[in-house]
């Protein structure tokens, strides 16, 4: 059982994120973490199930998503993951976003993806999208929506062992990145890929840039980079959903995981070797990951921006601030002259001092 109040704590950012409104309410309606009403599970699919008989496909996908948060640990999260997945796939046939699935095998695992831009005639530069530990890959629907347009080719995936990933999470993961670009080369300008993984794929996409020249760029927010894996002081103070979501996916025990993920961390040669520009959303009140990773890479990393919020892991409460900063660090990174680097940026200033001026009062 997951403890409920962590849940909740938690759900924030992934609410905020799929924009899902008024979902305190259904928060409110939750005590325990079991099945049928009350329960965690119970009371977001019956959420889900009222707008799926509205045909509101995506947004019931995001409810069922969240009823999945934070991993399957029996038939209704698994029932949940499912069918959050099929509500989605009737959003993106219904209402043509041009949104294709692309299903992978490598080794003794599979694992599927969500495109956009993918073209044998004209190959684009290609963007990588994931999440952290507990994101699924449909909830970047509206994100994969709009890159479509912009010139790009896009690929949303997950995590192994998140969602429909039945690869193992070890330190080995980022082959998994590689053996992406191979499978769409003749698709995509894979010779120019630029990733925006999320929290722990952030580090799992810095892995991969060490050893894949194809891996251009990195947008991260909130990544573990190296004292995440090593001190453990601080893994000692780290929420009990977060290790447990770790324990899962890398199906090591919650006891061992210390030394097992010790040599998960990047070293400062590593990282210096990085000829690649990378962006870092950094929160002040972080609860998992230790400020001492923005001070490693400021340290070492050749060509750093950072961008700091006084705020929780994922900065929920920054949204409106972070997505045009990534946005304008995608498109600087694509081309320094682009004009939608410009128009992210000035949008992101905006909202910036939007904040700023709100919270002096004026």
């Amino acid at each position: 059982m997951n403890d409920v109040n962590e849940l909740k704590q938690f759900a924030g950012v992934h609410a905020r994120g799929q924009q899902i409104p008024n979902y305190d309410k259904i928060l409110d309606r939750i005590h325990h973490d079991g099945e049928g009403s009350g329960s965690w599970v119970g009371e977001w699919i019956r959420a889900a199930e009222k707008l799926a008989s509205r045909n509101l496909h995506l947004e019931a996908s995001r409810h069922y998503t969240m009823a999945r948060f934070p991993f399957v640990d029996g038939p209704a999260r698994q029932y949940a993951l499912e069918a959050g997945v099929m509500e989605f796939d009737r959003w993106r046939v219904s209402e043509e976003h041009h949104i294709y699935p692309l299903d992978l095998t490598v080794g003794s695992g599979q694992f599927r993806c969500w495109t956009t831009g993918l073209s044998t005639t004209k190959p684009r530069p290609l963007l990588l999208i994931m999440g952290g530990i507990v994101t699924t890959k449909e909830q970047w629907a509206p994100l994969l929506a709009r890159l479509g347009k912009f010139g790009i080719a896009a690929i949303v995936t997950e995590l192994p062992r998140v969602g429909e990933n039945s690869l193992c999470y070890d330190s080995h993961s980022w082959r998994m990145l590689s053996s992406l670009l191979d499978a769409v080369a003749d698709r995509a300008d894979v010779s120019r890929t630029y990733a925006m993984n999320l929290s722990f794929s952030g580090h799992l996409a810095l892995r991969c840039a060490t050893e894949d020249p194809r891996v251009c760029g990195v947008i991260t927010v909130g990544a573990p980079i190296t004292e995440f894996f090593k001190d453990r002081q601080w893994q000692s103070k780290v929420p009990d959903l977060t290790l447990n979501t770790l324990a899962y996916l890398t199906e090591i025990p919650r006891a061992d995981l210390g030394n097992a993920l010790s040599d998960w961390a990047l070293s400062a040669d590593q990282i210096a070797a990085l000829n690649i520009p990378v962006s870092y959303v950094a929160s002040t009140q972080d609860e998992i990951i230790p400020p001492s990773e923005v001070r490693f890479l400021r340290k070492h990393a050749r060509d750093l921006q950072v961008l700091v919020h006084e705020d929780v892991h994922g900065a929920p409460h920054h949204m409106s601030e972070t997505w045009p900063w990534c946005l304008a660090s995608l498109f600087r990174m694509l081309d320094n002259r682009s004009l939608r680097g410009a128009v992210f940026t000035a949008l992101w200033i905006a909202q910036r001092t939007r904040r700023r001026l709100t919270s002096t009062g004026y």
